[in-house]
């Protein structure tokens, strides 16, 4: 009787954790694709196209420590459920809004309530679910994880393409109620007895840090990094950072404690992590603006040409684990970055295309490549982490390695993202050089480039002026797309450098 009350309390905990996750995964992958949608209909620059994600990013990725200690400490379920109500409620605001600013602040408390979340669904199942049982459950959660992400591009595709991309926040109401009552009426509630008090200062400085590089950043875009509101921020925000590694040096309960670093595996992999994810979330971020707005692909086109890559991930995952644990994580993370470069890089061969017609041939190699690339990567770097530090701190060492991978798509379209509104600022500026424009319309051209690829031709221009403009902004953001790209491949390779010098040969090999 005992193991069958047992049993259905282990079903309800996990079916809570995958529900809820999921809000978290559809979220992450749905949105890039509709963000052109997005930016048409609420009529959004560049650089606040940038800080719909960022607004999320920033709070996700400097709370995602804090919200597992604020588990362990207060109770895990009713940090989780805490989380769950503040990601739903944020989701509805972020619904119904009806501008940027809305939109951003309404993003931003979403982070702070998947903050909360992560940490809590994978504790939750291993604090309830006995270990002999915990493995086969955390393959459960895992798939689960793949299929939300692989399908949210074309679900998010698809709802963008009829207008609906509002949806994509609502469909978070209905999972956020029913996690809420299963976690509450079904799974038992858990805490870690030997959890000490917050790092609350790390917490704040952290945070504070991560948001004065991202600003700071982020405005250079119309500003140039010359700006004083730019320098001050950039200045402020690295201040923080000294002011928290001060902070976690010293504290007797830190929020990422150094220690660990000590390992040169643990830091290696860590390294890797912040350039490899950085790389690729610049592309994630820029692909889908290119394939709609440049290469003429409807949005649930574009969901599907990119869905080749997260299938990859999911099917290749369970062998390049079973790989690493034979012989070792050092080859595939040397190789995975490699095959993701040359992916990244392939991406920037096409240039302005015929649309989806021609798919095959331009896009799909580099999306294979990259899938493969980074298919071969993420379970070996999740294992390495996992075994580059003494069972005691795996916890937090995943914790840490998630949150590098959170900074680095923060950092990733803060600073890239601001390069590529300047850098296809400069390409239309130089490309409509040789135009016929009055000075009013030059300026209003330049003043609209910040729209980046939905910039509109001025006012009072012939037919052929426009189509004339309309080339050159197609043109101007490809260059810029490819820019980031080859700097995206050079990290890549840094990734691959860096697993060759750091990742010990034995590490996992049995």
């Amino acid at each position: 009787m005992m193991d069958n009350q047992g049993t259905a309390v282990e079903k309800w905990t996990l079916t809570a954790a995958i529900l809820a996750s999921s809000m978290v995964f559809i979220d992450f992958s749905t949105l890039n694709v509709a963000l052109p949608a997005i930016q048409k209909e609420l009529n959004i620059n560049g650089k606040n196209l940038l800080w719909i994600i960022n607004a999320y990013t920033l709070f996700l990725s400097s709370l995602l420590l804090l919200g597992g200690s604020l588990g362990d400490i207060y109770g895990r379920k009713k940090i989780f459920v805490i989380g769950i109500i503040i990601f739903s409620i944020s989701s509805f605001l972020c619904g119904v809004s009806g501008g940027i600013e809305m939109l951003i602040i309404a993003r931003g408390f979403q982070g702070v309530g998947g903050a909360l979340m992560v940490p809590g669904s994978l504790s939750i199942i291993s604090s309830v679910i006995p270990s002999k049982r915990r493995g086969k459950a955390y393959g459960t959660w895992s798939t689960f994880s793949a299929l939300t992400t692989s399908a949210g591009p074309v679900f998010g595709g698809w709802l963008a393409g009829i207008g609906l991309w509002r949806v994509i926040f609502y469909i978070n109401l209905p999972i956020a109620v029913f996690s809420i009552i299963a976690l509450v009426a079904k799974v038992p509630e858990s805490k870690d007895e030997s959890a000490k008090k917050l790092d609350l200062p790390g917490a704040i400085f952290a945070t504070a840090g991560l948001a004065g590089i991202t600003y700071g950043f982020l405005e250079a875009s119309d500003t140039s990094f010359a700006g004083l509101k730019v320098i001050i921020s950039l200045a402020a925000g690295v201040l923080s950072l000294i002011i928290f590694m001060i902070i976690e040096i010293k504290s007797s309960h830190p929020l990422m404690p150094l220690n660990l670093f000590k390992s040169r595996t643990f830091s290696g992999v860590n390294l890797l992590t912040l350039l490899m994810y950085t790389a690729l979330s610049v592309g994630l971020f820029f692909l889908p603006l290119n394939l709609v707005q440049i290469q003429g692909y409807r949005e649930v086109s574009a969901g599907l040409a990119i869905l080749p890559f997260a299938i990859l991930i999911s099917a290749m995952s369970r062998f390049s684990g079973i790989f690493a644990d034979k012989f070792g994580a050092r080859i595939p993370l040397i190789a995975g970055p490699l095959v993701a470069g040359l992916g990244i890089f392939l991406l920037t061969i096409p240039g302005v295309t015929n649309g989806p017609s021609e798919y095959w041939a331009t896009f799909f190699p580099g999306i294979l490549f990259l899938g493969i690339g980074m298919g071969i990567v993420v379970a070996p770097l999740t294992a390495a982490v996992m075994s580059s530090v003494p069972s005691g701190n795996t916890g937090i060492a995943s914790g840490i390695n998630n949150t590098m991978a959170r900074i680095a798509g923060l950092v990733a379209i803060a600073v890239l993202g601001s390069f590529i509104i300047i850098s296809f600022r400069n390409n239309l500026e130089s490309r409509a050089a040789d135009l016929t424009l009055t000075h009013k319309q030059r300026s209003e051209l330049i003043e609209n480039s910040n729209n980046l690829a939905e910039t509109k031709p001025p006012d009072g221009l012939t037919k052929e002026e426009s189509a004339r403009i309309i080339s050159d902004i197609k043109h101007s953001f490809v260059s810029a797309f490819d820019l980031i790209l080859y700097l995206s491949a050079a990290l890549a390779l840094l990734s691959a450098l860096t697993a060759f010098l750091t990742v010990e040969k034995g590490i996992l090999k049995e």
